[in-house]
């Protein structure tokens, strides 16, 4: 165990400011937890934390269960990124069907494979959004109808934003240095959009609006906690018929989910 080392208080740690040793213990975590045989990506790709995003996950079926949708439940995954995180956790815990969208082609290729070697290949299919500025829009099919979507958006407007926030968490991890490296990784695509998350989010609220009819939920988690009095604005204007805001906590990191429906 290469990663592993004992700290001033003789306790069995990792150093949480590499990423190879974080993805090494998210992919144990996977393997032991969620019987996640495979999980293989560049280790450029963002290297998702397991425990809050099967949260979200958990949060997910408690919301489709208030609403009474129990079975045959499907799943649009906006985003999924190279490690197909969300739907591989959603079908190895409740066995949901997912279609998983991303912007970039390689990604979705490591994204297949981890479907293939694990047996999901029957329950999740891949789609590339060939248009960047969209998010919906050239995805969904006519015919498509999905219980809830998902989504967890860019955070930052700029590479310079990114790694002015990296560099505060290794900070707190008293990991500062000359050279700032993401300790979970993560490339363009994955971590920065023109306009940040804001733009993101309301792009994603005004096309929901275009595709109401074919999805009971719509949900994205939200970072930054000062958005989401926008978002309900947004919402009403658009026809929302119920708003929610899930609060998700993960040891000292607080986040959110908001969820509507036009149903």
């Amino acid at each position: 165990m290469p990663f592993v080392f004992e700290n001033k208080y003789q306790t069995k740690t990792i150093d949480f400011a590499n990423p190879k040793a974080v993805k090494a213990l998210n992919t144990a975590i996977l393997f032991k937890d969620y019987n996640i045989k495979f999980w293989e990506f560049p280790d450029i790709n963002l290297c998702p934390p397991i425990p809050g995003r099967v949260d979200y996950i958990h949060h997910i079926a408690d919301l489709l269960k208030s609403s009474k949708i129990l079975e045959n439940i499907s799943v649009l995954d906006v985003g999924t990124g190279a490690s197909c995180i969300y739907p591989i956790l959603g079908q190895a815990e409740y066995h949901w069907s997912f279609v998983a969208t991303d912007i970039d082609e390689r990604s979705l290729e490591f994204a297949q494979e981890i479907i293939d070697k694990n047996n999901f290949t029957d329950s999740i299919t891949l789609r590339l959004q060939k248009d960047t500025s969209q998010i919906l829009k050239g995805i969904l099919n006519k015919d498509d109808v999905f219980s809830v979507s998902i989504c967890n958006p860019p955070f930052y407007k700029s590479e310079t934003e990114a790694l002015e926030a990296t560099s505060r968490k290794l900070k707190g991890l008293k990991k500062e240095g000359d050279k700032v490296v993401r300790n979970f990784s993560g490339t363009q695509n994955e971590l920065w959009y023109k306009g940040g998350e804001k733009a993101f989010i309301h792009n994603y609220l005004y096309e929901s609006f275009l595709f109401k009819e074919q999805c009971v939920w719509f949900t994205t988690l939200v970072s930054k906690k000062d958005l989401v009095k926008g978002m309900y604005t947004s919402l009403k204007k658009l026809g929302a018929s119920d708003i929610k805001t899930i609060n998700m906590g993960q040891g000292q990191k607080i986040s959110r989910i908001v969820a509507w429906t036009y149903k």
